[in-house]
């Protein structure tokens, strides 16, 4: 029987050198057996480079284990452009000029940056980096929870190259678990945290082709509901309770496709999205009888942090509202800022500690829509919910970790003065009229290089409405528009059906037991290996693993 025990590498190993890419893949075994699974990610290079970086930066004042509790909080697509203009809004919306104030993470004592790319791609997705952040290895777009050995879309190539997530290692460990998003819970990034799929886009079965099912692939949502009998049957020795704390969107995945289904607030006509006739939301309550499931705000609200052991909460059909537009959910949602306190007052009953990773997933919708105003303000939540977590946490005992898996090619730009409003016109210093370009026309501070470009919409705070007129990228008269407004859609250069990601370096933001681990540029996937060293996940999950 294999353990979690990671050899160390020699501390004069220095550098991740040896974090080459595709040259750095290793054959795998195809055997599914608990030895085959571990080895893999011990043997990984992505993995074992890491952990040396780890080894040779270590001082003596960082004590391994010193952690007994871990919160990740992932922004996706919170570039650092995203950052400084979310930011500047902030202390706006404060009455400031908006270019001295701090975000919360802003404050962290340690910062470092995190290169993004997947093991194929110049530019990533967030289910590569994602899984970058949570296993300690890096891997392919569109895929979750494997090493980059697998084909996509291939479930029969997934047995053998699983990779360990530091949320099933805490769950080993004995430590409370939780997994929060405003994105659907089956999405990207928050699947990363408990799924293997070969591809991204299962999220039901009603999204997988005939051939995979037939190979007998798991689709993520019930992936997330089988998460404790998969995790135990997957690794042997080993004994879990299950994620005490899932909320967020996508309840569509866990539904049949049958009106007979339908939530109260359903705003499709059929909400569920299942073929197979399975309510996964009864499966975890005959699972978990004592566990609340949740669909609003009121639901919400009635939780006693106290004396509750399990929740599983939907809030959303399909992703949850812009932060924005939150007010016009049917019945209603919470914030992430209100998810994030919630979940700590239940894990927090643990003496052994938790492990929570917390996305705002709906930053990186905003800016694909090309709509700056909705992603800043998310970014703002998000800096609400780490305040609240700081608040919630003892910096002696939690390790906190702020970071985006990818950024966006959303940039702040012209020579605007001191103040002048973020999401406004170019307004140049000693002026009051806005700056005009080359064509005799007012430009924004903000602006994508692509995308689907112009829209005014108004007072609509859905960013998504933007889909549902054409393209219309290129330079527009914006003397009379309100680029301050909840519908402005920034200018992009170049047409497409959405705006993309970029490939530049991410900010790593770190408060805490091991946060001094957390400085220079690193490989993305040493986000995980930061958190291990810190809480000692390996060992402490080893510790409990025993022989059949």
């Amino acid at each position: 029987m294999k353990y979690f025990k990671v050899a160390i590498l020699s501390a004069a190993v220095a550098g991740l050198a040896a974090c080459g890419g595709d040259n750095d893949k290793k054959s795998s075994s195809n055997n599914n057996s608990n030895a085959a699974i571990i080895e893999n990610t011990r043997s990984n290079a992505w993995y074992s480079d890491a952990e040396a970086k780890i080894a040779a930066t270590t001082q003596a004042n960082l004590n391994r284990g010193a952690a007994k509790n871990v919160i990740l909080f992932v922004g996706d697509g919170m570039g650092i452009s995203t950052v400084t203009a979310a930011r500047i809004l902030a202390g706006q919306l404060k009455g400031q000029s908006g270019e001295e104030n701090n975000l919360s993470f802003d404050l962290f004592p340690y910062t470092g940056l995190a290169k993004t790319y997947n093991v194929d791609a110049q530019t990533p997705d967030s289910a590569g980096t994602m899984t970058a952040l949570i296993s300690g290895v890096k891997t392919d777009v569109g895929v979750i929870g494997v090493n980059e050995n697998i084909v996509r879309g291939d479930c029969t190539t997934v047995a053998g190259n699983e990779l360990v997530t530091a949320l099933e290692l805490a769950e080993i460990a004995g430590k409370s678990t939780g997994i929060l998003s405003t994105a659907r819970i089956t999405h990207a990034t928050p699947a990363a945290t408990y799924a293997k799929s070969a591809d991204r886009d299962w999220e039901d079965d009603g999204d997988m082709p005939a051939a995979a099912i037939s190979a007998g692939c798991e689709d993520i949502a019930s992936q997330l509901i089988n998460f404790e009998p998969n995790l135990e049957a997957r690794i042997n020795g080993v004994d879990v309770d299950g994620i005490e704390v899932v909320m967020g969107g996508g309840r569509r995945s866990f539904l049949p496709k049958d009106v007979a289904f339908n939530s109260p607030d359903a705003v499709s006509s059929v909400e569920g999205d299942r073929t197979d006739s399975r309510d996964l939301t009864a499966e975890w309550k005959t699972r978990y009888p004592s566990g609340n499931y949740i669909f609003d705000q009121t639901s919400f609200d009635a939780i006693d942090t106290e004396s509750t052991s399990k929740v599983l909460g939907l809030f959303n059909e399909s992703h949850m509202q812009y932060e924005a537009d939150r007010g016009n959910d049917v019945a209603g949602e919470p914030s992430l800022s209100e998810m994030t306190e919630k979940a700590i007052k239940i894990l927090d009953n643990n003496d052994n500690g938790y492990f929570l990773m917390v996305e705002s997933g709906r930053i990186d919708h905003a800016h694909h829509a090309g709509n700056a105003y909705n992603a800043l303000n998310d970014a703002v939540e998000l800096s609400e919910a780490v305040a609240k977590a700081v608040e919630l946490s003892n910096s002696d005992d939690t390790l906190i970790i702020v970071t985006a898996d990818h950024s966006h090619v959303f940039t702040i730009a012209g020579y605007p003065k001191r103040g002048n409003p973020i999401l406004g016109k170019v307004v140049g210093i000693g002026s009051n009229s806005p700056s005009l370009a080359a064509d005799g026309t007012p430009y924004t501070t903000l602006g994508y290089t692509n995308g689907l470009g112009f829209r005014d919409l108004g007072n609509e705070t859905d960013a998504d409405e933007a889909y549902n007129q054409a393209i219309d990228a290129g330079r527009k008269d914006l003397s009379q528009i309100n680029t301050q407004a909840p519908g402005f859609h920034q200018e992009a250069l170049i047409p497409l059906g959405s705006e993309t990601h970029a490939g530049e370096d991410v900010g790593v933001y770190a408060s805490g037991p091991g946060a001094a681990l957390v400085s220079g540029t690193n490989e993305q996937n040493m986000v995980f290996h930061v958190m291990n060293y810190a809480a000692d996940l390996v060992n402490k999950a080893n510790s409990k693993q025993v022989a059949p």
